[in-house]
């Protein structure tokens, strides 16, 4: 390799770990590698010039700009820590400017002015041109509810003949980041641009989350109640689209308890500060055994039932698309990137300790399937009849949306099997 012409700050390319590297363009000296520089909580962008590259180099690395797409640049101000527009800054828009994209040429930027603002744009605006048969890719730098917005928008609305699959490119700039970690995009440094620059889109495996009429998503912390987005579907029970996860008891409680700006100030350590506040309630109690009527739809050569679970007090319910529902809290190890495949874990109540323990066993590769009180297994879908009369106990988490069901009301989620409801492809690098 030729000796490279790098900026003052620029690495030499041979001394530029792997995980660091983004790709390279072809320059008027040669090459032009891209890079990213890890520091703090904010990658930076570099680039370094080199004549000549290694020919495994050229063939693995190579960055082409997407031809007859338009690139929608969504920016949610507030997700996780707060970092979405500083990473815009230092690390995604010089990596645009670098492989020759300009901003309201081959890129519309939006940001969030509120919890609403990714549903709205791809319901008024990234729609209406995947309808006409447009070539649309996202650049989405929020966390997993962002992409749940961009999938129930597109489900809201009537799909023509023409309609074609916009693509995600994912920046995960959320809390737990489920998706981004689970489809290998955080596997290196580059906060996922290298997955933009280099990946290919992938169908993005859904599931489907019906409730009983008088469910309501709760926003503002908690504090109100509004009517879940409408989904044009057969059926006309409200429903919501996730990529990610449909959870009840423990796990819906802990994300709902936590969604504030007090605790979104702790990143990732806001969930286990939730959990050790539930398993150990004030006053000595043991945590709440949550009351429900559990069964599951499952898959038997070939023939499918529904069967109940032979409990009807529970710890711990959740199915689940992904393996990770944090980068190292591996809660399906044998789900493998987007396999579509829906898992269930579910367990009894236990005492506070214990749980503890069981589920702490998901940060060491996923070791919890092993224990004799978690019960695991592949389903094709979950219904839960609620038993509880306090609202708290009802709190339905799909993908980061808290959904409160009312008193006697269900939740049933199935794995989405109709490709005209896959309407969202994920970009990844394979």
């Amino acid at each position: 390799m030729a000796s490279p012409q790098s900026n003052d700050e620029a690495r030499p390319i041979d001394q530029i770990p792997s995980a660091n590297l983004i790709g390279y363009v072809k320059s008027a000296q040669g090459f032009k590698v891209l890079y990213v520089e890890p520091d703090s909580e904010i990658v930076s962008f570099k680039a370094s010039h080199a004549e000549t590259l290694p020919s495994d180099f050229t063939e693995r690395y190579l960055i082409q700009p997407p031809k007859d797409v338009h690139l929608h640049v969504v920016i949610s101000v507030l997700s996780g820590s707060c970092h979405a527009e500083s990473f815009y800054l230092k690390g995604l828009k010089p990596l645009l400017d670098a492989i020759g994209l300009h901003q309201s040429v081959d890129y519309t930027v939006h940001r969030t002015t509120s919890a609403t603002t990714v549903l709205e744009l791809t319901r008024d605006v990234i729609q209406p041109q995947a309808n006409k048969g447009a070539q649309q890719r996202i650049i989405l730098l929020s966390g997993d509810g962002g992409v749940v917005d961009v999938v129930n928008g597109l489900l809201s609305g009537t799909r023509t003949a023409t309609f074609a699959a916009p693509s995600v490119a994912l920046i995960p700039m959320g809390t737990g980041n489920a998706l981004a970690h689970s489809s290998g995009i955080t596997a290196d440094n580059t906060m996922g641009l290298a997955t933009l620059a280099r990946g290919s889109p992938v169908r993005l495996p859904l599931l489907k989350a019906r409730f009983s009429p008088g469910a309501r998503l709760l926003v503002e912390e908690g504090s109100k109640k509004e009517a879940l987005p409408p989904v044009t579907s057969e059926g006309s029970e409200p429903a919501i689209y996730g990529a990610v996860v449909c959870s009840w008891a423990m796990h819906a409680g802990l994300v709902a308890d936590s969604d504030t700006a007090e605790y979104r100030k702790y990143g990732v350590e806001r969930f286990k500060m939730a959990a050790k506040e539930a398993l150990y309630p004030a006053g000595g109690s043991e945590p709440h055994r949550y009351r429900a009527k559990v069964s599951r739809l499952r898959n038997k050569d070939g023939q499918v039932s529904w069967e109940a679970v032979d409990r009807e007090e529970h710890a711990y319910v959740l199915a689940t698309l992904v393996s990770n529902l944090e980068k190292t809290f591996n809660i399906s190890p044998h789900t493998r990137p987007l396999d579509g495949r829906l898992a269930l874990i579910h367990l009894g109540p236990m005492p506070s300790d214990e749980i503890m323990r069981v589920m702490g066993l998901a940060y060491q590769e996923g070791k919890h399937v092993g224990e004799a009180e978690v019960n695991y297994e592949e389903i094709e879908g979950v219904r839960i009849d609620f038993l509880e009369d306090e609202d708290r106990w009802r709190r339905v988490c799909v993908d980061g949306k808290i959904v409160l069901v009312e008193n006697g009301g269900w939740v049933e989620a199935r794995r989405v099997e109709s490709a005209q409801e896959l309407v969202v492809e994920l970009v990844c690098l394979r």
